[in-house]
């Protein structure tokens, strides 16, 4: 078992498109189906792999690009240590003045490594200055514990 970290930030407006976040139904519109929601199946289905939008399910970060992996970890501790590094990182762009208190954040970060321990995926979102948005995600990896279904996106982990 390994862990993989992912982080995106940008425009609120962006995130807020759940159809690019979610993966397209297995089956595809019948024959008949309005032409409109044809096409919309066939743009989900093309850009819900290759986005760099944060999916809906913690797990299905690992059918996205392996470029989208910024670290890989054997370990659940290390992994939530670069969470906290990045919690560190953005905490003083948080909207919330109750998100930037360090105890609070600490909390998150020990609450993470317990659940990436546990083999559990770790997802935390933040709203940034107005109006941007901060997710951040931990991946257990091989096989994951909410989705066996996705392969690892990264054959070797590395330190």
């Amino acid at each position: 078992m390994h862990h993989h970290g992912y982080l995106w930030t940008g425009p609120k407006e962006r995130f807020d498109q759940e159809a690019l976040r979610r993966p397209p139904h297995p089956e595809p519109p019948p024959a008949g189906s309005r032409p409109e929601l044809i096409q919309r199946y066939r743009e989900v289905a093309a850009e819900f792999p290759t986005s760099d939008l944060p999916p809906l399910e913690t797990a299905y970060w690992l059918i996205k690009p392996r470029s989208l992996v910024r670290g890989t970890w054997e370990e659940a501790k290390e992994a939530a240590s670069w969470l906290g590094e990045r919690l560190a990182e953005y905490a003083p762009r948080f909207a919330s003045d109750t998100d930037r208190d360090p105890a609070y954040l600490g909390r998150l970060v020990n609450a993470a490594a317990e659940r990436l321990h546990s083999g559990t995926d770790v997802s935390y979102g933040f709203y940034l200055e107005r109006p941007s948005y901060l997710s951040l995600a931990v991946v257990t990896c091989s096989p994951n514990r909410a989705n066996a279904e996705p392969a690892c996106p990264v054959a070797q982990p590395k330190q």
